[in-house]
């Protein structure tokens, strides 16, 4: 491929990417998304999108993403299969190393999102989207009245299980330590709901199920004895992987994610940052989309600037 020039560069196929291909396009950016593998990123976990306004019907998150992605192209954006493998600033314009060559332009967006933190144990996998979850707003409407295991004892884990606890009489939060690593505040709400019943010193080993989830195996980390413990759904908060492997030119937050100001401009200039792999407090589709429209409109007054 020989060296390619574009006005905006998005890295990441996700909602955050194809909202700002979107935006970029119809403010007449000649706009390009870069992407690896299957466009949607943590979108195409989702098999019940039923919290996206205007959709409804809820719709798989696969759906979701193909008309995002039908919608992009519309505009003019193109799509360009390839591994990026780094991103330099040389004067006002950046250098985009791929495995198909360089690729130069005025902006770049990062828009890579972040990994949930897989248990890796028998089960998980097969039945992800059966059961098996790793954000409780997306579903936890469909296990209303449900069993609900949570298994996690950071922030995220606590917060998500005192969400629960509005949908069910019971959550049971397992954790592998003797003490929560959330903050104090944080920890003392989960201990004093009535509807959450915490399992200290136990960690998952296998989720079983043949269609949906059936049941956890839990064991003891202390006496090494297992239980089967029967439940509706597994919800897995054991920490998120942002996907920074880019973003070395940009400033990021203790935990790793990229830094950015209201505009999703990163510590340098031109470069932009949206959805998961960006510092912020809560991660939906509907904020990723946000991010990326904001991410363009800053990017075009960037680039009509220079």
């Amino acid at each position: 491929m020989a060296e390619q020039y574009y006005d905006f560069i998005i890295i990441g196929g996700g909602a955050a990417g194809l909202t700002a291909a979107q935006y970029g396009a119809r403010a007449n950016l000649s706009t390009a998304v870069l992407e690896s593998a299957s466009k949607g990123g943590q979108s195409l976990l989702i098999n019940d999108l039923e919290n996206y306004p205007g959709v409804f019907p809820a719709v798989s998150g696969y759906e979701l993403i193909e008309v995002m992605v039908k919608q992009a192209k519309s505009f003019g954006a193109e799509f360009l299969t390839l591994t990026v493998k780094s991103i330099e600033k040389k004067d006002s314009l950046f250098e985009i190393t791929t495995n198909k060559g360089v690729i130069t332009a005025k902006a770049v967006l990062l828009a890579t999102g972040a990994k949930h933190r897989h248990l890796g144990i028998e089960g998980e996998t097969e039945l992800a989207g059966k059961g098996v979850s790793y954000c409780a707003s997306c579903d936890g409407p469909f296990f209303r009245n449900k069993r609900i295991c949570v298994i996690g004892g950071g922030d995220a884990a606590c917060d998500e299980a005192t969400f629960l606890s509005n949908l069910t009489d019971k959550v049971y939060l397992i954790h592998r330590r003797d003490k929560f690593r959330a903050q104090a505040a944080v920890a003392e709400r989960v201990m004093k709901n009535p509807k959450i019943e915490i399992m200290f010193n136990k960690t998952p080993v296998k989720i079983n199920g043949t269609n949906k989830v059936e049941s956890i195996v839990l064991k003891d980390v202390n006496t090494g004895e297992e239980i089967v413990h029967e439940t509706d759904a597994v919800f897995i908060f054991t920490g998120m992987i942002p996907q920074t492997a880019l973003a070395d030119l940009a400033e990021k937050d203790e935990a790793g994610y990229v830094v950015t100001d209201e505009n999703m401009e990163t510590s340098v200039k031109g470069l932009f940052c949206a959805g998961d792999v960006r510092s912020k407090p809560f991660r939906q589709i509907i904020t990723a989309a946000a991010d990326g429209a904001y991410a363009a409109h800053a990017a075009e007054k960037y680039i009509r600037g220079e």
